[in-house]
This record gives C-alpha cells, sequence and structure tokens, in this order.
C-alpha cells in the first residue's frame, strides 16, 4: 500500500519477513522444484496437479464430458432430496466453493500470464481448467462420502477426514493420518495469510488505485484501518452463521459478480467484434507456435497451465471443505455438481478475461507484451495483472475502472469468507471443534483481516502459496488411493439418476438399494 504514513507498518513487514523469509524461500524451494524443459521452467508441482487431472479424466471415462448434464440438472435441484441430511442444496455448496476460486487471480492472475505466456497460453489454461473437472468430482465426491455432523447439526468435511476415514477403510491408517495432518495445517496457514490477508490488501490497493492514487483518503493508515475494520465486521457476521449463511450471500453474490464480469467482457468483446475470428486464431495458433515466449510451446504451456492450476485449485483439497455441506444421501451426486466449478473459474471467466485483453489490446497490455518479447523483465504481480486489465476495459468502457474495483472488493469479500469457513473446518480438525475454539480462530481471522489492510508481510503471503501447494501433494496421494471407492459411488448415483428419470420414487429406489447392498454383503460373506 502506498502511503507516506507507513514508517511504522514498514518496520513490522520488514522484522516479520525478516523471520520468516528464509523458511519461506527453504518451502519454496521445495515445493515449486523446477525443471528446465526447452528452455523454460516447469514447476514439478503444476504436473502433479495436471498429471492427476489427466489420470482421473482417464480412469472415469472423462466423466466431466459425459455427466455434465445430470451436473446441471442436480444444480437446478431436479434430484433434491427433501429429507436429504446436509446444510445447504447444490447450488449454494457450488457457489460457496466458486467463490473461494474466483477473485483476482481471474482478474490480474490471466493478464500476466496471457502477457507472458502469449496469446497461446490461454489455450493450455483452458485444457488444464478441463482435466481439473475430474480432479474436483474425485476429491467432493470423498468430501461428502467421509463428512461427519455435528449435534448442531453443521457439518465437518473435506481431505482431513477422507484421507483419515478413507484410508484406514484401506488399512493404511498411519499414512492416513499423516496426509490428513498435513493437509490440514497446510490450508489453516494459506487461509490466513493466502485466502485473508492477501486478498484484502490487494482489493485495497485497487480501491487506492481509482480515489486518487497516494492523495486518496484509503491511502493513509487511518483510511486503511478503516477499510480493514469494516471488511472484517461484515466477514465475521457471515462467519457468525455458519455455512448457511455463507452459503446464502454466495448463492446470491457469486453469479451477480460473475454475470456482471462476463457481461463486461462481452460489451468490449461486442465493440470488437470483427476481431474475434483473429483472436480466437490468435491463441491456437500461438498455442504450437508462440511468439517471444520463453522455451517456445513448452513456455505457453507452462505459463497456461500455471495460472489454471493456481486459479481453480482443483487437486488442492480446499473445495471439498464447501461442497461437504450439501444436502445428498449419495456423495458423487456433490462430486458431479463440484466439476462445474473448473469450468466456471477457469473455462468461462478465465477465458473471458484473456480474450478481452487480446481483443482490445490495451496500451499496459502491448507493453508488458513488447517488454516480454523484448526478453526484458516483467513485473508479474497481481497490481500489475489488474492494471492490465482494467485499462483493456477502458478502451471501451471508459467508466470500467470504477464497476471492476466494485467487482474486486466483492471478490474478495466473498474469497476471505469462503476461506475463512474452510480454515475452521481445519481449525477444528487440529484443535477439536469447541464453541471456545471456534470463537478464538474467528478472532484472530478478523485480526488478521485488519492488519491485511495496514500490513503487506510480503514473505507470509509467499509461505502461504507454499503451502497452498504442499496440500496437494498430500490430497492427491490418498485420492489415488481412494478412486476406486469414488467409482463405486459414481456408479450408484447414475443408477439412481436413471430411475428417477424413468419415473422410479425415491422411497423404491432406496428399498431397491438397500436390497442390492444386503445381496452385495452377503456374497462377500459366502
Amino acid at each position: 500500500m502506498a502511503t507516506s504514513e507507513t514508517t511504522w507498518t514498514d518496520s513490522v513487514d520488514e522484522a516479520v519477513n525478516g523471520v520468516f523469509e528464509p523458511v519461506a524461500d527453504f518451502l519454496g524451494d521445495i515445493v515449486f522444484y523446477t525443471v528446465n524443459i526447452f528452455g523454460a521452467d516447469f514447476p514439478l508441482i503444476v504436473g502433479w496437479l495436471v498429471v492427476a487431472g489427466l489420470v482421473f479424466s482417464t480412469y472415469f471415462g472423462l466423466a466431466q464430458f459425459r455427466h455434465l448434464k445430470v451436473a446441471y440438472r442436480l444444480v437446478r435441484g431436479k434430484y433434491d432430496q427433501k429429507d436429504a441430511p446436509g446444510e445447504v442444496n447444490h447450488f449454494q455448496a457450488l457457489t460457496s466453493a466458486v467463490s473461494g476460486t474466483v477473485g483476482l487471480g481471474n482478474i490480474a492472475g490471466v493478464a500476466i500470464a496471457i502477457s507472458i505466456g502469449g496469446p497461446g497460453a490461454t489455450f493450455w489454461m483452458i485444457l488444464c481448467g478441463l482435466l481439473g473437472m475430474a480432479t474436483k468430482f474425485v476429491e467432493c465426491t470423498l468430501g461428502v462420502k467421509y463428512r461427519e455432523f455435528n449435534a448442531d447439526g453443521t457439518v465437518n468435511g473435506g481431505p482431513m477426514l477422507y484421507l483419515r476415514k478413507g484410508l484406514a477403510e484401506l488399512g493404511k491408517p498411519v499414512l492416513g493420518k499423516v496426509l490428513a495432518f498435513g493437509a490440514a495445517f497446510s490450508l489453516l496457514f494459506f487461509t490466513f495469510f493466502g485466502g485473508n490477508l492477501f486478498q484484502i490488501n490487494q482489493s485495497l490497493e485497487q480501491v487506492v488505485s481509482v480515489t486518487g492514487g497516494d492523495d486518496s483518503v484509503f491511502a493513509t493508515s487511518g483510511g486503511a484501518l478503516f477499510y480493514g475494520v469494516v471488511i472484517a465486521g461484515l466477514v465475521a457476521l457471515v462467519l457468525i452463521g455458519g455455512m448457511r449463511s455463507i452459503g446464502a450471500v454466495t448463492s446470491r453474490l457469486v453469479p451477480s459478480m460473475a454475470i456482471l464480469y462476463v457481461i463486461a467482457c462481452l460489451l468490449v468483446i461486442g465493440f470488437n467484434i470483427t476481431e474475434v475470428p483473429n483472436a480466437l486464431g490468435t491463441i491456437v495458433t500461438e498455442a504450437f507456435n508462440p511468439e517471444g515466449v520463453a522455451g517456445g510451446v513448452i513456455g505457453a504451456l507452462i505459463i497456461g497451465f500455471k495460472r489454471a492450476a493456481f486459479s481453480n485449485e482443483a487437486g488442492i483439497g480446499s473445495a471439498p471443505i464447501a461442497h461437504s455441506a450439501v444436502k445428498t444421501k449419495r456423495p458423487a451426486t456433490e462430486g458431479l455438481v463440484a466439476m462445474l466449478e473448473p469450468f466456471i473459474d477457469t473455462v468461462v471467466i478465465c477465458t473471458m478475461t484473456a480474450l478481452t485483453i487480446i481483443i482490445a489490446g490495451g496500451p499496459a497490455y502491448q507493453k508488458v507484451r513488447e517488454d516480454a518479447i523484448a526478453g526484458n523483465e516483467v513485473d508479474g504481480s497481481t497490481s500489475a495483472g489488474i492494471s492490465i486489465t482494467s485499462d483493456a476495459f477502458d478502451t471501451a468502457l471508459p467508466w470500467f475502472p470504477y464497476v471492476l474495483t466494485v467487482a474486486v472488493v466483492l471478490f474478495a469479500f466473498s474469497t476471505v469468507i469462503t476461506w475463512g469457513y474452510y480454515g475452521l473446518k481445519c481449525w477444528g480438525y487440529l484443535f477439536g471443534h469447541s464453541k471456545t475454539g471456534d470463537l478464538v480462530y474467528k478472532i484472530l481471522f478478523s485480526i488478521i483481516i485488519v492488519s491485511g489492510a495496514l500490513l503487506g508481510l510480503g514473505t507470509l503471503v509467499s509461505l502461504a502459496d507454499s503451502t497452498l501447494f504442499m496440500a496437494a501433494l498430500f490430497n492427491i496421494l490418498g485420492l489415488y488411493l481412494l478412486g476406486p471407492i469414488v467409482k463405486r459411488e459414481l456408479k450408484k448415483v447414475l443408477n439412481y439418476v436413471r430411475r428417477r428419470d424413468a419415473g422410479e420414487s425415491e422411497e423404491e429406489i432406496e428399498a431397491a438399494e438397500l436390497a442390492e447392498e444386503a445381496a452385495s454383503a452377503s456374497v462377500q460373506k459366502s
């Protein structure tokens, strides 16, 4: 945050960064270890996520395409069951999870990706998003299958439960506990400093930029403190209401934000409609023959895959926490719904951002592309990315930077409340679920919101990124082992949908399922 009144905050930043920088560097070198492929650095963690998408896409017979129609019907509530256990319906669970992934990365991260990797990075970004749909299906099905219910009806779910309980069923209890602890700790750390502090800090920067820059009231310590306190208060009100409250807010907020943003993108594209065929052709052509990208095709692929992996978080294990609260008796119903999350986040919103920037070709984008082609160092920060996106909109919609600011703040707010819920469940798993423990967590979370408006703490944010993707190492290993369980659950749901579509009642289907389970158990005993 640029301000003349940040002497003490700078001192705090330097002190905290000085303590954690060695840890951040050490962990970052491990988690984001890179290998050089045709002149481009390829982070192995991105490969780990992409390979998982390939494996699960193959193992489940491209479920993300074959069962997309069923997923859509589930979101619309066609197969809802009134007496099903859970806290929110399929649509609310989806919007809650989407709110945790759709945010600044879709607006700013994509801008940096196509600036450095060229328009062709968009093609690989879309491909990675499609593969990520299969991973989301697996982890969210498991999230519902192994969830637990508290006495008050609230739900606990996520990788820490399905890794521990699922692997114990397979005779690997020690491995399950180790992976569960690693996933819970990693996600909790990111909650505080990535899903919380970073979102508040970056949204404030955008507010400052459109309200006068260094002369803005929000550029002062008092203005920043006011911003942080207001956001903290609003977040606390939503978190106190639990998942039902979060679902109610995000089910209204997320679709509205997404529609507003997509409409703005379509307006810019509409004003430049004659450029659309050329833009699409450029995306495909440069995906395989990029100009001015280090590493050529591999370089564009790496940047596209990296952006998609960072954006939709498929395989990280965060989304199953939200999806676990769904009202359903059949876990794979929510797994199918969860497939839509990477589609919305990466295939739709990230692609819209990319097309808008490529077609509008604002001065900021042109300047960064020229630097990238010339081999000059490019600012890869989120702030730089927002300026590129804002500039692209400004070419067609001069008033839109103000609307973009509202979108950034709302995206940040929805991301914070969703990650606040994720963190609460991880906190409860590590320290026990109790009213006192939950209150301590919420106080800490709110304090960090306020500090995010005053402090940068860049090293902690970098460390949070490392821990987030470290969670993928624990999570995906467990997903591979639990894949056969998910396949059985998918078979149950597809059979259920077939019977419902054939006109059978819920009672008839449940009776048939119980009879089939009894027959199967009898065969196994004999």
